[in-house]
């Protein structure tokens, strides 16, 4: 069986000389359906490996539950990389950044405050350790030793931005050594001599994650691995969007001008990233270095595959300097044509604040509880108690995290954001019931805000009293919140309508393809088709159109099911011909 291993400069396959020419494609971001496919575009473009994280916190929503099926089946998607005759690497974490909800790590871990973040603390190495042999076991019959595509396994990510515990790395190593991984484990660290000295650790292999001046760089990796393979673990060829910034874009030829530089070196890369995908779901995360950031569903990341797996020009770009290097196989993939455009009406309203019944069941808590004290640490939660005072007055909480709208008596009273720093709110009148709708809007993924609590934090109270008494309704959004019966008529929407509300269609393409949702003249919210979550919209933007992929769909009528939380101006599901990622400029 091949055997892959390290030489004096260079990754070694057999004994032979092998530049890993990688690119990142993130299985839990693509429908399962459609791995193979863009498995083999990868193959097309030259690539010969690809890399993946491991999100803990997908594959582990609650302590007792590890699921391995579906779009998590890591080793279906790991023996479709065989199948292409290509290699894979494997980046398990425990934390993975990525631009993911709490840099995978699972909200559930933290509930216990004494509980360490990335470091040798043993209730957190304990977790981590069973996380990992869950992980391993997938893995490990999957190395090339095994006949398998595994030749690389990352042990932490960009370590040295965080901390320098060399025990808890010499911890996460020795594990992965005695569940059986015996392929070169590497790190990875921004190129800075303070990093790489903090996040690597003798006997693992560094690497380093940039995207420009690549022969400076490699010279600065090469001062702290004077021997073997230089590798751009990261080679940033686009970049990731938050919600009411700007799309980012990198020129292709920029990008192309330094892979080739980077190429020319000699050493071996992984693109981050060939393929982004979609944040499904509720899986993105966001930054906080001072003002929170939340990241839109999309991760096109302007990468060489497209949100829809379709080529760029970027892609054409990086096939033409990777064949300057290395043979390229087969032709590129040809562009895809556009997707059906049409229109359907929303109807059927069904809101939260007129039969919260019907979406759950409430439960008692005296003190205002935060979204991680509530059974399933739902998303989105509707927080009511009775308030009695003559008015106006002020309602206050310790912080909001991430969004809070207000209501009294079933009227809106206003909203507050996390990203405003916002905490409290005027009151005209003071009397009724008060009701507080919360949002997480995603989980801080790099930082020293990973695993903080999400929700209403420190309490309420309405001019400087204790708010209690509050019965609380988690919604749960992993499905559509079945409001409505099986008798129910259908009635159109006449107008603009107010959330939080539920809306629904139905729609049958003229023919079977991925789809582009158009959500212009709505608000914020999230929507479902046939039952599968295609994640957020919001009107800042920069993201207009959801992803919808083609697996998803339905021979004949689909489900359409939209959730407003603000306000929708026009109650029309339009579908564009392709994607519309927002305003590129700064």
């Amino acid at each position: 069986m091949p055997e892959f291993t390290i030489g004096e400069h260079d990754f070694l396959l057999d004994g032979e000389p092998f530049r890993v020419l990688s690119g990142a494609l993130h299985y839990f971001r693509v429908h399962p359906e459609l791995w193979a496919d863009r498995i083999d575009k990868a193959r097309r473009m030259g690539l010969n490996t690809i890399e993946t994280y491991v999100p803990w916190n997908a594959h582990a929503p609650r302590p007792d539950v590890f699921d391995l099926t579906g779009g998590l089946d890591l080793g279906r998607f790991l023996r479709l990389v065989a199948d292409a005759g290509m290699r894979a690497i494997v980046r398990p974490g425990p934390y993975i950044c990525a631009e993911w909800d709490n840099g995978g790590l699972p909200a559930w871990l933290f509930r216990d405050p004494a509980v360490g973040v990335r470091r040798a603390e043993p209730r957190y190495l304990a977790a981590v350790k069973a996380y990992l042999d869950r992980v391993y076991e997938v893995v490990a019959p999957l190395q090339a030793q095994h006949g398998g595509p595994v030749i690389l396994v990352q042990v932490e990510n960009e370590y040295g931005a965080f901390g320098d515990d060399k025990t808890y790395l010499k911890a996460l190593a020795e594990h992965t050594r005695d569940a059986g991984i015996t392929v070169p484990l590497t790190t990875v660290d921004q190129p800075t001599d303070e990093m790489l000295a903090a996040g690597g650790l003798e006997g693992l292999h560094r690497t380093a994650s940039f995207g420009s001046r690549a022969v400076e760089r490699l010279a600065t990796l090469r001062r702290h691995q004077p021997t073997g393979p230089l590798m751009c673990a990261e080679f940033w060829n686009g970049w990731f969007d938050h919600w009411g910034a700007h799309h980012h874009t990198t020129p292709a030829a920029d990008s192309a001008a330094e892979l080739d530089a980077l190429l020319a070196a000699g050493a071996s890369v992984n693109l981050y990233v060939f393929h982004g995908g979609t944040n499904f779901g509720l899986t993105s995360g966001a930054n906080d270095k001072g003002v929170y950031q939340p990241t839109v569903t999309s991760y096109d990341y302007d990468a060489p595959l497209d949100e829809a797996g379709n080529p760029t020009a970027k892609y054409h770009a990086f096939r033409e300097v990777i064949a300057r290097h290395h043979p390229v196989p087969g032709e590129p993939p040809p562009a895809a044509p556009p997707s059906p455009a049409f229109t359907v009406p929303l109807g059927d309203p069904a809101r939260l604040l007129d039969a919260p019944g019907k979406w759950g069941a409430r439960r008692r808590h005296d003190a205002l509880p935060t979204l991680d004290e509530v059974d399933g640490a739902p998303r989105l939660a509707l927080l009511t108690t009775r308030v009695a005072g003559p008015g106006p007055a002020v309602l206050c909480f310790g912080e909001v995290r991430d969004h809070a709208s207000v209501f009294l008596d079933g009227h809106p009273v206003g909203a507050l954001l996390r990203e405003h720093h916002q905490r409290a709110l005027g009151l005209g009148r003071a009397t009724g019931e008060l009701a507080v709708l919360v949002e997480d809007h995603g989980r801080v993924n790099y930082g020293p805000r990973l695993g903080e609590p999400k929700g209403l934090i420190g309490g309420a109270t309405l001019d400087g009293e204790p708010l209690t008494g509050w019965d609380v309704l988690p919604v749960d959004l992993s499905a559509p919140p079945a409001v409505w019966e099986d008798g129910d008529e259908r009635a159109p929407v006449g107008g603009p309508v107010a959330g939080p509300v539920l809306l629904r269609a139905r729609f049958a393409p003229d023919r079977h393809a991925d789809l582009h949702l158009d959500t212009s003249g709505w608000g914020r919210g999230v929507v479902w088709v046939n039952g599968f979550c295609l994640g957020r919209y919001w009107s800042r933007g920069p993201q207009r159109t959801l992803y919808v992929p083609g697996p998803v769909l339905r021979a004949g009528d689909n489900d359409l099911v939209v959730l407003e939380l603000g306000a929708m101006t026009d109650p029309t599901a339009r579908f564009a011909p392709g994607p519309m990622l927002g305003h590129t400029e700064v």
